[in-house]
């Protein structure tokens, strides 16, 4: 061969190994970068050419699948009673992607989890198509509903938990919207989509996770557990040493008012005080013990820290601050930020002897065939307080509901605890305060629920907002659900 013959023999070698390693680089390389990139459309025809998996509640499900027309994704998510179960199940779009329990649960919702592979391989040699399979949750139906329908127009949130076990039992959060509104990929879903996005109420915001609020007088339980643990005083029936009136502390005349002014705060016994409320209890309680072990308190149950339900829940705030402040936070002012999932597990915690469970919401995935293919185990998140206190703070919490107007008559002559609280917010507190109230339901075998309900804005007048006219009643229906389903049980 001669010289020039060589060269190009020699050229198209090289052209052909760098053919070869180009293949291979795309591949075994660049493959999964390929197939996952958010413009190969054709991955997403096939992630939508099968039903989806289910969430499932009360043994039912609440989403489903359905044919879709003109289009090349063939089947669209649908939701049974969308708005309600929104904030829970998240959305499934074929345009704007996933969230919450559809979003984490998403593989094997699809089908696509490397622990199907056993069932898709049956599925290939039976010609059967791919299957997604299931996520049961730990969700009660018909107090979701109640919390759902309790909230009604209003705009706030309801979180409910078994204190035995940690369990999510519901989880309500309006204004809410249709996850169905959008599920496609089509002008009116992209409509659908910008409404949602521009709504000043924040429709698509999970209120009961990503929210935080002041707490108001609810934080008070977490200030008498310090206050107990502490032994700073020997029990909720001891005098506090609580001056009236009470002045922030390092201020001359900043006083810190009560909502009852007949004395009666005065040195008032943490069960009075709880009933009463009185601030200038809970806030003395609070100064005495300092910022460090009040801090310390509200992490045992839970604050300055991100809980995931697996949701991830953002975290409440009880922050380093300076007397004053910290002597507000007390009372669940200033700095103190909650949200209503954090003020149920300070119930639960309560209810449950001073132990709290980690809460959770999914019980359990399950493949197609109905193989269990992960359990969730209920674990022990904390223990904020010994059961002796715990035991005590329920009686305190039980006065307060046996001496308020709160109607616990439906509920069939279970224990009842709770505590109201009207949290103020807003520059010079102008805006309308909200509506809290966290309680439990104790029967013989324990408490089957803990319950927190924040009504945000109810759209009344400014001197009708309270917690027990407005958070507390749908608080009650949230329990008589429960407790109607442990009967049956």
């Amino acid at each position: 061969m001669n010289k020039p013959m060589r060269r190009v023999a020699v050229f198209c070698g090289l052209l052909v190994l760098a053919l070869l390693l180009r293949v291979n680089w795309v591949q075994f390389v660049q493959a999964d970068d390929l197939q996952n990139d958010e413009h190969n459309r054709r991955v997403n025809i096939e992630r939508y050419a099968n039903p989806r998996g289910d969430i499932i509640v009360d043994g039912e499900p609440i989403t489903g699948s359905e044919e879709t027309e003109d289009s090349d994704f063939r089947y669209q998510r649908t939701w049974v009673d969308g708005p309600m179960w929104a904030p829970v199940t998240g959305y499934s779009s074929q345009a704007f992607g996933t969230t919450q329990l559809e979003h984490l649960n998403d593989s094997i919702l699809t089908g696509d989890d490397d622990r199907l592979f056993f069932n898709n391989t049956v599925d290939m040699f039976t010609g059967e198509d791919q299957r997604g399979g299931n996520v049961v949750t730990t969700l009660n139906a018909d107090a979701q509903r109640a919390a759902f329908e309790g909230l009604g127009d209003s705009k706030g949130a309801v979180a409910a938990i078994d204190p035995r076990t940690g369990e999510i039992l519901a989880m309500a959060s309006t204004p809410s919207y249709d996850p169905s509104s959008f599920a496609g990929n089509g002008g009116e879903d992209e409509d659908a989509w910008v409404a949602l996005n521009e709504d000043e109420d924040k429709p698509l915001v999970n209120r009961a996770l990503r929210e935080t609020y002041p707490p108001g007088s609810t934080f008070k339980v977490v200030t008498a557990a310090a206050a107990l643990e502490a032994g700073l005083v020997d029990d909720v029936d001891t005098e506090t040493d609580s001056p009236e009136p009470y002045y922030l502390p390092e201020t001359e005349n900043v006083e810190l008012g009560n909502q009852v002014n007949d004395g009666r705060c005065e040195d008032a016994t943490i069960r009075t005080a709880i009933q009463l409320s009185c601030n200038s209890v809970f806030a003395n309680l609070s100064d005495r013990l300092g910022n460090e072990e009040m801090r310390e308190m509200a992490e045992a149950f839970g604050y300055n820290e991100e809980q995931f339900i697996p949701v991830r829940a953002d975290a409440s705030a009880y922050p380093e601050d300076n007397r004053p402040q910290n002597a507000q936070a007390g009372i669940g002012q200033a700095s103190n930020r909650a949200t209503p999932l954090q003020m149920a597990m300070v119930a639960a915690a309560v209810a449950n002897d001073g132990t709290l469970m980690q809460p959770y919401m999914v019980d359990r995935l399950v493949a197609p065939n109905l193989n269990v293919i992960e359990q969730h185990e209920p674990e022990e998140m904390s223990e904020p307080m010994s059961s002796d206190t715990a035991q005590q703070l329920q009686a305190a919490m039980e006065t307060m509901v046996d001496e308020s107007v709160i109607d616990t008559g439906d509920l069939g002559g279970v224990r009842v605890g709770g505590k109201t609280g009207t949290a103020q917010h807003g520059e010079n507190n102008e805006e309308t305060p909200y509506a809290w109230f966290i309680s439990y339901a104790m029967t013989d075998d324990g408490s089957p629920v803990a319950v927190a309900v924040v009504v945000e804005d109810a759209g009344v007048a400014r001197d009708d907002v309270s917690g027990s006219g407005l958070a507390a009643p749908i608080a009650i229906d949230v329990m008589e659900a429960v407790l109607a389903g442990e009967n049956e049980g």
